[in-house]
């Protein structure tokens, strides 16, 4: 079984400026290249497990989303440190528009493409680690049993009292849990 790097994008891999969906808006968080490298040098496989209601509200289509996003791991590529694959729910159970609303069990908090990849890519997630930024990640990694969680947040967040996960400020703080996982 194969221990994974499951990391949300926006917020995670870019700063999150809502529904950063061009190429031209997107900006790689500071350290994102050197927990990757690190991850690679663990032999981790490296997910991207992202929800991309901007999709499904209208904002921009899932071609503009995989031209960003082939974009985007061309960048790991160039640095030495791929990204196995981007894992993405472009639906939204309220504001989503046509086949896109609807309650989705690949949205996040919901597991499904956690469970996805480990299906795929026999992952033992008990031995794995989920990094976001939002609660809804953390659930979903709780969800689908994810060993380690980690939040991006200044400060601890009450609406997940009842979960696992720890809780750091910048993506430094990251590479030495790797190894704990």
């Amino acid at each position: 079984m194969n221990r994974a790097l499951l990391l949300d994008r926006d917020g995670v891999i870019n700063e999150d400026y809502g529904h950063v969906f061009k190429i031209e808006d997107f900006v790689f968080v500071s350290g994102i290249f050197e927990l990757i490298k690190k991850a690679s040098e663990l032999n981790m496989k490296i997910f991207v497990i992202t929800n991309q209601a901007g999709i499904g509200r209208g904002l921009y289509n899932e071609d503009q989303f995989l031209e960003l996003n082939k974009w985007m791991c061309q960048k790991f590529i160039d640095a030495g440190t791929p990204i196995d694959k981007v894992y993405f729910c472009p639906t939204h159970p309220v504001f989503g528009i046509g086949e896109y609303k609807k309650i989705d069990e690949f949205r996040k908090p919901a597991p499904g493409m956690i469970l996805q990849a480990r299906d795929e890519y026999n992952l033992d997630l008990q031995n794995s680690i989920l990094i976001g930024d939002k609660p809804s990640d953390i659930i979903a990694g709780n969800n689908a049993n994810v060993g380690m969680n980690i939040l991006i947040a200044d400060n601890v967040n009450d609406q997940l009292s009842d979960y696992s996960y720890k809780l750091i400020g910048s993506l430094d703080e990251a590479i030495p849990l790797l190894q704990a996982a």
